[in-house]
């Protein structure tokens, strides 16, 4: 699999998780109990599909909206725990792939192809 092929999976599955955790948002909005939840799974939301938005157009900005993403899932994951919503080991499984995963797509997405270049070209 090429390079952009791999990359136009990756801003597909980012899109389509940042619409995942939008489609929680409705019932959210019914009966509002904590608010802080509505904001993070908003974040969420924004976050997963400004990366796949920027992943697919190689944005320069795309690394900082999956470093973000990531963030607001820890974030989530840790206020989900103090309100008592999940236990503390799922929290902590979603926190770590959580970086893991936007480490390694960090990663992916910042190495340029350089496969056209030449020595001259720098």
């Amino acid at each position: 699999m090429n390079r952009s092929t791999a990359l136009l999976l990756i801003a597909i599955a980012l899109v389509g998780f940042g619409i995942y955790r939008a489609l929680y948002l409705p019932g959210m909005l019914v009966a509002p109990q904590v608010p802080v939840l509505l904001v993070v799974f908003a974040l969420q939301a924004a976050f997963g599909i400004a990366a796949g938005v920027g992943v697919w157009r190689r944005a320069s900005w795309a690394p900082l909206a999956i470093a973000l993403l990531g963030a607001s899932i820890v974030a989530t994951a840790l206020i989900e725990v103090l309100l008592g919503v999940i236990a503390a080991l799922r929290a902590l499984l979603d926190a770590g792939l959580a970086v893991l995963l936007s480490i390694l797509l960090i990663a992916f997405v910042r190495n340029r192809d350089d496969a056209g270049r030449t020595r001259e070209d720098g």
